[in-house]
């Protein structure tokens, strides 16, 4: 299974701004200089995340981003959601019925392949997993610096 870069970008920029407590929105310049990101890119997708409700915008000059709720409400699996789309990573097509299958009776499909199955069961982990693991949960395992780096560099570019 491959995710987007834009998965990590959102995850990171959301840790940022919970590591600096939302008293101000963070521009996406800003965000973007943070990592060596494209801004354009980046933009998508946080504002893909405030569709999801996971982070809010202020427009204007002082504007940017902010949290749109506490770290220990949004799991991983929300922001792969908002950015990837619900649609499950594997689409079985059936093609056990065309080819040497395609006079099969089709009867005989009605129940998921072993292999759909296998994939449905696996993706379902998958999921169970990122739903479990909120941004709380990543800040509390990070090394403390990291929440310390994260205000020394806004502090240096907000000036």
């Amino acid at each position: 299974m491959r995710m987007g870069e834009g998965v990590e970008w959102g995850l990171h920029c959301c840790l940022t701004l919970a590591w600096l407590g939302g008293q101000e929105p963070v521009p996406t310049a800003k965000l973007a200089a943070r990592f060596e990101l494209p801004q354009a890119y980046l933009n998508k997708r946080l504002q893909a995340l405030v569709r999801a409700g996971i982070l809010t915008s202020t427009p204007g000059i002082r504007g940017g981003f902010r949290l749109g709720r506490p770290p220990e409400k949004i799991t991983l699996m929300d922001v792969v959601v908002a950015i990837e789309g619900p649609d499950d990573a594997f689409r079985c097509t059936e093609i056990r019925q065309r080819g040497d299958g395609a006079d099969i009776p089709l009867r005989e499909f009605r129940t998921p392949c072993g292999v759909a199955t296998a994939m449905r069961r696996a993706e379902l982990a998958w999921r169970r997993e990122l739903a479990a693991q909120t941004l709380a949960d990543i800040m509390a395992a990070s090394p403390p610096v990291a929440a310390e780096r994260a205000r020394r560099w806004y502090e240096r570019v907000s000036g």
